[in-house]
């Protein structure tokens, strides 16, 4: 089905412009460059010149005409018409400027008003509901036209906005009459090939410590059967605006993107961002992207890893395949590319923008600029670390920013749970203590501190279940021992333990594969690489194989380097047969140990606040012998760099603390001095931005009670993001402020910690009052129903109606906010006898079967 529904502007012009008042009736833009819209529209105000009646025949006429296109049923025309007027109708009631609404455009504006009447399409069924949603759309746009051509000052204040509702106005005129254009017979015969290499392509992943049957494939899995849906928040200002009484609720990931057509989508090393793309390309390729995310049903999936074309910059569209390594490239029609993004079908997946040197990024982001002005309407999502680029990066863009949030307890025993469900199908001979393993990785993880805050992740909580299993249930503690723990699995268990000892001629030791793999890794560190072409490799090998005595008479550096391409699993090969490592995390971990061993601190410390380098240097520090250590963290310190980086060099130096093993007393003290007090971050992105420094930035915060409502605000978004129960602490000293905004904060934080331990020390002491109390498992919501219930509660986690059922105090219960789909009729509300309200996040699904006297709020 076609994404929009469209009127064209001779037809849509002569009714669309009976909305406004006529030009000379509007106030003087020479001396206020903002008008509300209440003051602009023809049916508010005294006399208005179109009544209600009149605006009704005006939707009836704008349905009317796009029901022949789109095939309404007659008999859904006038419900449609009547929903259209009350919508168009509430206009008048907002405090939306037309600046504002410009700055929105068509799509966000049809959303705002949509949410302005709650319910007013409750009797429509789905169907008709979309035909009406994307009128409403249609009907947007043509009024945001209207508005830029009578007031100039619009156009000069937002010209980018302004050129591209121009833009969406002339190809919504070209669409509207030979409807959505259609790919020629080459054209389709390619995309329906290209889909199918697509799936085939991105459907595998990678699930560390598991081995496929096949000993000389990589350790891989099919998405089909692994993929876990993470969860994610918005970091952009005017999204937070919306929600400011309870905050942005946390969605799982690809139903969060719905809705929006630019991301910039943040995450840490290893937490699910390019198992997003790999699943949004899979899906889309085949056609079977969930309804959250119709919008992008129909377009091309067009994955762009940054690390294939990071040293040549942002490659042209007729480029993209090539750039990439597709291996169709060769054999795509001529102008391909261009002709999908003009026609804006495209889905661009923008992988790993932090794996462009620092340096470089500005140019890149230019690059990817003015593709995007160019092609504009085709869906972006980009993704980076969380320190890689600043806030708002891409904001003039109109990207928003989503945030990938640490895995919560049920998604860590989901993973654990399907990670030992897949274990079964390898070739281990333990199967029959696969269950023993899981049950004791899930009650283990909630007690132990140490491993709670490592099982944040996808990759981490892979290792953990990896390494448990091979060590039939001792687990190391901490992150190095954990990846130290790892490269023995992989550099030396693995082999015998598959059975592949004799499987060629190479027989090397753990020694010899951890030296030459560190060898490549720091190759591509040095040179800023993410990945080696075979003869770069080959190179690197040859050149150090004299110095490595065990691999004398091993075979040519050809036959060593396809030994650790099978053998450790730690390498992969491209099409092109390039390679790189299989994860960022492996590569950076052995370019630190190779740089401590090769004594290149000074090397080190001239790039330690690039964000790219932040995780070498942490393991750099935790490989380093004490002398070693106290030179890296007081080179740290050390006077020369100025602003944000010395800030950020000093914040590296007091994160880098955890992975010390041992440090003289005055480095670490000159530490602790030179931080304390200095986390007092100014906005949120700034406060959401610290997570990153880890436990030890509970040191550097003020006192609690020096500081005003507002910073204790972002003060409790830094510290609700540091995965360590000793933070418990610092929020309760914040827990019995008045703070609307800061209570808010203060419970969404629920989901880091303890849930038991939270709920007495910070959840029980909130005041209620205009309070959301949010629940995303079934810990919290006993925990809640222990306290007694709540009066408003916040749903943002997959529960079924019993279980809100039981878990809910009846008679407590006035209000109720879904921020996930429960996927079924409201009628059970009816159990509540106090629930007056029923708030719906205006990106889920419409509900339905909402008891009478329950007010619907959007």
């Amino acid at each position: 089905m076609d994404p929009a529904v469209r009127l064209a502007s001779t037809i849509a012009d002569p009714l669309v412009c009976q909305l406004l008042l006529p030009v000379e009736a509007t106030p003087d833009r020479a001396q206020a460059e903002e008008e509300l819209l209440a003051r602009l529209v023809s049916f508010r105000g005294e006399n208005p010149p179109l009544s209600y009646e009149t605006l009704l025949s005006l939707a009836r006429e704008l349905v009317g005409l796009a029901a022949l296109a789109y095939r309404l049923p007659p008999e859904d025309a006038e419900p449609v018409a009547a929903v259209l007027s009350r919508t168009l109708w509430i206009t008048g009631e907002l405090d939306t400027t037309d600046v504002q609404a410009v700055r929105l455009g068509p799509q966000d504006f049809a959303r705002k008003l949509r949410s302005a009447v709650p319910g007013a399409d409750r009797e429509l069924s789905p169907d008709t509901a979309w035909f009406h949603d994307r009128l409403l759309v249609t009907v947007c746009l043509h009024l945001l036209h209207h508005l830029i051509r009578r007031s100039p000052v619009l156009a000069d204040r937002m010209p980018e906005r302004a050129h591209r509702i121009r833009q969406l106005i002339d190809l919504n005129d070209v669409e509207a009459v030979r409807g959505r254009p259609q790919p020629s017979a080459v054209d389709a015969e390619f995309e329906a090939r290209y889909a199918r290499s697509i799936a085939e392509q991105y459907n595998r992943v990678t699930i560390y410590g598991i081995d496929l049957p096949n000993p000389n494939t990589p350790d891989s899995w099919s998405l089909d059967a692994t993929y876990l849906s993470l969860s994610a928040e918005f970091d952009s200002p005017d999204r937070r605006a919306d929600h400011s009484d309870s905050g942005e609720p946390v969605l799982p990931a690809d139903r969060a993107l719905g809705g929006h057509e630019r991301v910039l989508l943040r995450g840490v090393a290893g937490s699910g961002k390019t198992t997003l793309v790999q699943w949004l390309a899979v899906s889309a390729a085949r056609g079977a992207l969930p309804p959250e995310l119709s919008s992008l049903r129909g377009r091309i999936p067009l994955v762009l890893p940054v690390r294939r074309f990071a040293r040549e910059g942002f490659p042209s569209p007729e480029d993209f395949l090539r750039a990439v390594r597709h291996p169709l490239a060769d054999e795509a029609p001529d102008g391909w590319v261009a002709r999908v993004l003009t026609e804006e079908r495209g889905l661009l997946l923008v992988d790993g923008i932090d794996e462009v040197p620092e340096s470089e990024r500005a140019a890149l982001r230019g690059q990817l600029r003015r593709l995007m002005r160019i092609y504009s309407g085709n869906f972006c999502l980009v993704t980076a670390r969380p320190s890689a680029v600043e806030p708002n990066w891409l904001a003039d863009e109109g990207f928003d920013e989503l945030a990938l949030a640490p895995m919560s307890r049920d998604q860590v025993a989901a993973f654990i749970t399907a990670w030992h469900t897949a274990a079964a199908d390898d070739e281990g001979k333990d199967h029959q203590r696969l269950a023993e393993y899981r049950d004791q990785l899930l009650s283990s993880i909630p007690l132990y501190r140490e491993l709670r805050g490592l099982a944040t992740n996808p990759l981490m909580c892979g290792l953990i279940c990896a390494l448990n299993r091979d060590r039939s249930g001792s687990l190391p503690q901490g992150r190095k021992e954990l990846y130290e723990a790892a490269m023995e699995m992989l550099l030396q268990r693995r082999d015998p333990e598959r059975r592949v000892l004799y499987a060629d001629a190479v027989k090397l030791r753990r020694g010899a594969r951890e030296r030459l793999l560190r060898k490549l890794a720091y190759r591509m560190l040095v040179d800023r690489r993410a990945e080696l072409t075979m003869d770069e490799a080959l190179e690197e090998i040859s050149r150090h194989l004299p110095a490595i005595p065990s691999t004398s008479g091993q075979g040519r550096p050809e036959d060593i380097f396809n030994h650790l391409l099978l053998r450790t699993g730690l390498l992969r090969e491209q099409s092109d047969r390039s390679i790189e490592f299989v994860h960022r995390t492996v590569q950076d971990y052995l370019a630190a140990k190779e740089a401590v061993e090769q004594g290149a601190f000074d090397m080190l410390l001239d790039h330690a606040h690039e964000a790219e380098w932040e995780e070498v240097i942490r393991m750099a520090v935790a490989h380093a012998r004490p002398a070693e250590c106290a030179r890296l963290l007081g080179g740290l310190l050390a006077p020369g760099r100025k602003g944000m980086q010395r800030n950020r060099r000093r914040l590296l130096a007091a994160a880098c603390l955890e992975h010390v093993t041992e440090l003289d007393p005055d480095t670490h003290a000159r530490i602790r001095r030179e931080t304390r007090h200095m986390v007092r971050p100014t906005t949120l992105e700034g406060a959401r931005s610290l997570g990153w420094v880890g436990p030890i930035v509970l040191e550097m915060l003020p006192e609690p009670s020096s500081v005003s409502d507002k910073e204790a605000h972002r003060l409790a978004v830094t510290v609700t993001r540091i995965n360590d129960d000793a933070a418990i602490h610092y929020l309760a000293q914040l827990r019995n402020r008045a703070s609307l905004e800061l209570r808010a904060e203060l419970a969404r934080g629920w989901r880091n910690f303890d849930t038991d331990r939270y709920a007495e020390e910070i959840i029980a002491h909130l005041d209620p009052e205009g309070l959301y109390y949010p629940v995303s498992d079934r810990f919290e919501l006993a925990a809640l129903r222990k306290l007694g219930g709540r009066a408003r509660v916040q749903i943002v986690g997959p529960f079924t109606p019993d279980e809100l059922l039981e878990g809910l105090v009846h008679d407590q219960l006035t209000h109720l906010w879904l921020a996930y789909d429960l996927g079924v009729p409201m009628g059970w509300l009816a159990a509540f006898p106090q629930l007056t309200t029923l708030r719906v996040n205006p990106r889920l699904p419409r509900v339905n079967g909402v008891p009478d006297g329950v007010r619907i709020l959007a």
